[in-house]
Order: structure tokens, then sequence, then C-alpha cells
């Protein structure tokens, strides 16, 4: 980057605006430029106040939030700071301060990238359809010079706010019922490395840290627990500690993946049901959502604790507006986000671990254990296929299993067939089919993956559906 020389030489296209957020490679696509033009598009955009800004440890992150800040203030928007922080602090001060918000992060992606998340006030969501766009069209305005980038506003302030984050996330346990477990947390030099030690100090918990460091550069492995690959340091230092639960954070740790005593991750779907358990208990009766791709374990479990399940598109700002819909207590992804109606309806990886730990601090079985009766069926996780034209392939898919089972359109393509089902949605940044699909054990997975996988195949290629 060459610093505040850039303000007009790098123009944007706007293909760094993604469906949820914006992400792209530092300095080619996201630099000083576009972040100063994006801060001004938002500033427009919300027309006046304050807004919360924060960032990860990425070593882009400072440079590109001096820049933001500039675009806001030359709009009148003056901002508070909280400096380095993981995504759901900033949801929370964005609850709190009842502020809109920015979070420089580009998550679990490689060091070359960052981007911006952004959250209108009290974290409600800004996505495609509910702003980013005009986002991005002020944006380039402001970045081709229609619109000027000017004036200069000193209101700005910074804030701490860590020590109020870790008393929220500590109101959804009862901290006087845990049990001293062992715990190993993996937060690959993300920002779960302020955050985990903080949340656990006041806790009855023997905590291991793996890569605390906070680096941008991601020295040990990516920070991307998704991932099996990245998961293997975790599950050997369960194994040697003999630690009751494992978590594995995401770069920006607003996601959580567990490992359980015997090092067998969890999935998205039965930690979602493990939290709605827990929530349902402390609130029966209550509406619990889950997202089209998580297990059909899931909505029989709300079911069976006498909640009331509800399905949901994939995508945050799916999930957060259904939340305000029904008055949901908790939703949850298969991907690993949760959300809390009592955070803002936002999500949080630390809210959901802690609360998960609590679950096992309250059984006198380990968590290899008590999820036996939580795992009904298995799938095949997340299989992405390259095609020419997911709405075609789409189409074809449907075209051919329409007289053997249910069908819905809901997001991309749902299809149940008693036994087993499969969903196949089109990526919404990439050339991609994204295939997702259960029945009742390993062996059938791998059968019906084939046939449908054969399926795609075909439509791909142009043929006709049989």
């Amino acid at each position: 980057m060459t610093g505040r020389s850039e303000r007009f030489i790098w123009k944007m296209d706007g293909s760094i605006f993604k469906a949820y957020d914006i992400r792209g490679i530092v300095p080619d696509e996201l630099n000083t430029g576009t972040a100063r033009a994006i801060g001004a598009g938002f500033g427009a955009f919300i027309g006046g106040g304050d807004v919360v800004v924060g960032q990860d440890m990425r070593e882009t992150s400072p440079e590109l939030v001096a820049a933001f800040v500039e675009g806001l203030n030359s709009q009148g928007v003056g901002v508070v700071e909280i400096g380095l922080c993981s995504t759901d602090m900033l949801y929370f001060a964005s609850g709190v301060f009842d502020l809109p918000g920015a979070m420089f992060t580009a998550s679990h992606n490689p060091a070359q990238y960052n981007g911006i998340k952004l959250c209108n006030r009290g974290a409600a969501p800004i996505s495609s359809d509910s702003g980013l766009s005009e986002i991005r069209e002020l944006a380039i305005e402001f970045s081709e010079g229609r619109l000027a980038i000017s004036g200069s506003l000193t209101r700005n302030r910074k804030e701490d706010i860590l020590d109020r984050f870790v008393s929220h996330v500590h109101s959804f346990i009862d901290i006087d019922h845990l049990r001293p477990l062992s715990v190993v947390a993996d937060t690959a030099n993300g920002m779960g490395g302020l955050v985990v030690p903080a949340a656990f100090e006041a806790l009855p918990f023997k905590l291991k840290v793996l890569y605390p460091e906070l680096d941008g550069s991601f020295p040990n492995h990516p920070a991307d627990p998704i991932q099996p690959e990245n998961l293997v340091d975790l599950k050997a230092t369960v194994l040697a500690e003999r630690a009751d639960v494992g978590l594995a954070f995401d770069g920006d740790a607003d996601r959580v993946f567990l490992v359980d005593d015997k090092s067998a991750p969890l999935s998205g779907s039965l930690t979602t049901s493990l939290v709605a358990k827990a929530l349902l208990d402390r609130n029966p009766g209550s509406t619990v959502l889950y997202n089209l791709i998580c297990s059909k374990a899931v909505p029989e479990l709300i079911t069976k604790a006498k909640g009331k399940p509800v399905r949901t598109r994939v995508g945050h700002s799916f999930i957060k507006a259904r939340m305000a819909e029904t008055g949901a207590v908790f939703g949850g992804e298969h991907s690993g986000h949760y959300y809390f109606r009592d955070n803002y309806r936002a999500d949080s990886g630390m809210i959901a671990a802690l609360t998960v730990l609590q679950v096992v601090s309250n059984s006198d079985v380990p968590l290899s254990k008590l999820r036996e009766p939580l795992e009904l069926y298995s799938d095949s996780g997340e299989v992405n296929t390259k095609v020419r034209d997911s709405g075609k392939v789409i189409a074809f898919i449907e075209n051919a299993y329409r007289d053997r089972g249910e069908m819905d359109r809901l997001d991309g393509l749902t299809v149940d067939l008693g036994d087993w089902w499969f969903n196949v949605r089109p990526s919404n940044t990439e050339p991609l089919l994204r295939l997702n699909l259960e029945a009742r054990n390993s062996v059938e997975v791998a059968s019906k993956l084939s046939e449908v996988l054969a399926v795609i195949s075909k439509a791909d290629s142009g043929s006709e559906a049989k």
C-alpha cells in the first residue's frame, strides 16, 4: 500500500462485495483507497451519527481501518473505535451502544485477504438485499470521484469493551455450577487469542490455549476449523492432556467447532442440538431455528425438548431476520454459526462454547457419551462441484427427482426421499454447486452421494434428464 495518495488512484468495480460482507486480496482488490470509499459510502448510507469500528489481528487491518474512518468522518459520521476484537465483540458493541458497526476481518481466509463485516444499529444484519448493494454503489461513486470525499470530523473516541463482553457471555451460563473440566482451545493465532483467556479467567476450568499469539500471517495453520486438517493439533492435544473438550475458533472467533474427550469432532448440527436443548431447558416452549442443511436430528431434538423448530435458509441475514420475526431463543447453522436472542440475535462462538461446557459440567458422562443419542444419521459433509450454470443444473436435478420425493426451493433445491435427503444450492461467490446429503448410515451416504454426483455430472454435460 502507498497510503493516502491512493485516494483516487484505485478504482473499484464492486466485486469485493459478497452476499454478506466485503472481502478481497490486499492491496490488489482491497486497499486504503477502496476502504476510504467504502467508509464514505457506509457513512452516506447511514446518514449521520456514530459507527462502532473494530479490527482483527491482520497486518493490514490498522491502515484499512484508518482509511475507512476517514471516509466515515468525511460524511459527518463519528466513530467509536474498540480496537482489536472478535466479530462477536463487535456485534455486542453495536448492541450495547445501539450503533451501526464495521468489523475489519477476513475471517478464515488466508493472510493476503482482508474484509469488512457491516451491521446496522443493534447488530442488525446488512447483506446484499438489505443495504450492502446500495453501499456498494455509493462506494463506487466515491471511488470514481462522482461523489466527493471531503470535509473532516474528529468526533471519534476509543472504548475498551473486553471486560463488558466477558460479563455478557458469562450471563449465558451458571458459573456456580461449573465443574473443573480440562479444556483445550486452538485459537490459530486469531482473535480467540485475546478473547478466550479473558473469558475463561474467572471460570473453574483448566485451560490450555494453542497458538494464542495474535499473528495475521497464521504461522501454524489456517484459522479455518471447518477443514479437518486444521483440527490435527487440537485433537492430538486433547488426547495428550486427557481433556474433556476441545475448542477450535476461526480467525475472527465468531465460529467455534468442538471435539470431544476422544478427539472426535462434533458437527455443527450436533452442537446446534446440544445448545438448543440447553436453552430450551431454560426457556421451555421457545422457538429454535436451524438451517436447511442441518441434520434431521436437529428438529427432532427440538420437538422432543418441547420447543418449536423452524427451518431457515443458509446465511446470517436470513437467520437473524427470522429470529426477529419469530422471537426464537436460538438459531444454529451446520457451518458453526450459533445465534442467540439475548445476544442481539447475533452469532457468538464463545457463547456457544460456554453453553456446551455448561452441559458437560451438568452431566455425569463425558461428551463422547452425551453425543451418542443425538447422532441418528450420517452425512456427506459439504461437497462442492464446479459447474457452468448452477441454475440449469438444479433444474435438471429437480426434473430427475420429480416423482421420487418431496421437494422445496427454500434455498436452492432440497429433495427429501424419506430415508435420505439432499440439498443443492449455488455458491454466492464462485461457480460451484454445494451438495449436502444425509442418510441412515455411512454406507447409504456413500451410495446416494455417488448417485447424486452422477446426476450433477450428467446435468453439467448438457444431457437430458430421464
